[in-house]
């Protein structure tokens, strides 16, 4: 049974590096929001409405939590077994079905907009994390992990690659910019949106966090190289970057060594960990501020305030 910590600074949140320090707020401590789920992912954080929506996958539904109130209800049921979200430039929902097959955007009226299904006229795969950069182009990772059974989405074959996609939304073009890295799952653009992270979450022997250079105008990856090494005990999942260009990490492998969060910095050196009872899938950060971390973890929501700020498009 998950208990808060009563004591500040919250031995939960550990300093692997002195300069995580300076990100840690010794009077803030881990807060669970909400549990009762089977499997937690896809966090987004809605400034104009308060609130986080995400997914519990197998559940087939995305939940919503009220900032206010802390009341949870149902956002969407069914979801299309939705896994990850992000909110585009003009603030609309954008987020992957697995069941469909598809990237798609809420439009302010609530009607559902289809992005992305195909791929030189073949299904997707299952679209898994998704971001939005500031030339309102849309990115997503397209393992098969929603087709391998009937847990997550259904159980069927697949007609592409797995790989990363760019979807140029003025156009309507669908690009694959990498199809060669062995599980593609969470992504997430560097401040200045010159680099893009992808987690290889079937790479061997390790799992890992491959960074690549963004160029041509933001329409082609070069230069992929592993930036982080998960080690024998690491899984990263779903992340989103501060700021100042660290990395904030779904982790976990069921030891209280790795579940939670951890912590980057740019160079992919580890400096902090948030320890939680469970795995953590995927983040965002929200708040007036962007500087409050909503984890979506195994069963659980979670939340930490943090001294930085979420950049923007995550």
């Amino acid at each position: 049974m998950w208990q808060p910590n009563e004591r500040y600074p919250d031995p939960a949140v550990r300093v692997l590096d002195p300069s995580f320090n300076k990100y840690r707020l010794p009077l803030a401590s881990v807060e669970r929001l909400h549990t009762g789920c089977r499997w937690s992912e896809g966090p987004v954080y809605f400034g104009d409405n308060r609130c986080v929506l995400w997914s519990d996958i197998p559940n087939n539904r995305i939940l919503r939590w009220d900032e206010e109130t802390g009341n949870v209800t149902i956002f969407r049921k069914p979801s299309n077994n939705a896994n990850g979200h992000t909110r585009d430039r003009q603030g609309r929902l954008v987020g992957c079905e697995h069941d469909t097959r598809r990237v798609v955007r809420t439009e302010y009226d609530g009607s559902i907009t289809v992005l992305a299904d195909k791929y030189n006229g073949k299904p997707l795969n299952s679209p898994n994390d998704v971001v939005v950069k500031s030339d309102h182009s849309v990115w997503f990772t397209d393992p098969t992990f929603g087709i391998l059974g009937y847990y997550e989405g259904h159980k069927d074959e697949s007609e592409n690659t797995p790989a990363v996609y760019r979807l140029d939304t003025a156009t309507g073009k669908l690009s694959m910019m990498n199809d060669e890295l062995p599980g593609p799952n969470g992504l997430a653009f560097s401040p200045d949106e010159k680099k893009l992270y992808v987690v290889a979450s079937r790479a061997e022997p390790h799992r890992n966090i491959t960074v690549y250079d963004v160029v041509d105008n933001g329409t082609k990856l070069t230069n992929g190289k592993i930036l982080i090494d998960a080690g024998p005990g690491g899984s990263p999942d779903g992340f989103r970057v501060d700021t100042d260009g660290n990395l904030w990490c779904g982790w976990g492998m069921g030891s209280d060594e790795f579940d939670g969060v951890r912590v980057f910095n740019p160079e992919g050196k580890p400096i902090g960990h948030i320890t939680l009872p469970e795995r953590c899938a995927n983040v965002c950060f929200g708040g007036r501020y962007r500087n409050r971390l909503f984890m979506a973890a195994s069963h659980s929501l979670y939340a930490l305030y943090v001294n930085t700020q979420g950049v923007a498009g995550g």
